[in-house]
């Protein structure tokens, strides 16, 4: 390892201890893998220096990569166990794809914006990541042809629950997702052969979904 490298890999670890696992996240697999996962790679060059920082950096195109707690918190949300299949809406950066492809069977991840979703895509195939499919399109409709879903997180934020996410969730399946305009929540929903359960989880701020949503 260069020594650029060793910095990088004690600002991570200084990064999980001080950000991640003293505000709660307990799951020994997740703060393994952010450990592991070189959040650096996934910012551009001048701004790898802050990559382990407690805040969302942006990646271009008016999006950003979430601050590391964020994507801790509602990575563990999802309670994986390691043969899932999960679907990601909102590519972005990629970082919270190559850290579900760390913790499931496979990812399925969806961008609205091409050129980003392009380059993310060569970042985390040049990072070795074989288990993640890409799709350019509207992740308000989800993707059917790829369901059901062990569990669903959405990276942007829509200000009502898109139904057609929640026709792709299995039973005993799990999302997490961001609700509302200026003011968001973030949400869990279960579903059950009971029926849909939520339950609010905590405040954030997320940038807009984009797409078929504004016309509901």
């Amino acid at each position: 390892m260069d020594e650029q490298e060793d910095k990088f890999q004690k600002m991570r670890l200084e990064m999980v201890e001080k950000q991640i696992e003293s505000r709660g996240v307990k799951d020994q697999r997740i703060l393994e893998v952010f450990r592991k996962v070189p959040r650096h790679k996934f910012v551009a060059r001048n701004l790898q220096k802050q990559a382990y920082t407690d805040e969302p950096l942006p990646i271009g195109e008016g999006q950003s990569i979430s601050q590391p707690y964020i994507v801790a918190y509602m990575t563990e949300q999802l309670k994986l166990g390691g043969g899932e299949r999960v679907l990601e809406i909102g590519t972005g950066s990629g970082y919270q794809a190559a850290i579900l492809a760390e913790l499931c069977d496979s990812v399925f991840t969806i961008e609205i914006l091409p050129d980003l979703s392009e380059h993310t895509a060569q970042t985390l195939q040049s990072l070795g990541y074989s288990n993640i499919q890409f799709k350019v399109g509207d992740g308000y409709r989800g993707w059917l042809e790829k369901a059901p879903f062990d569990a669903i997180i959405v990276t942007a934020a829509p200000d009502h629950v898109p139904q057609p996410l929640i026709g792709q969730l299995k039973i005993g399946g799990r999302m997490i997702i961001p609700i509302g305009e200026y003011y968001q929540e973030l949400y869990l929903f279960r579903q059950t052969d009971e029926g849909l359960q939520k339950e609010k989880k905590l405040p954030v701020r997320f940038v807009p979904m984009r797409g078929e949503v504004d016309e509901h």
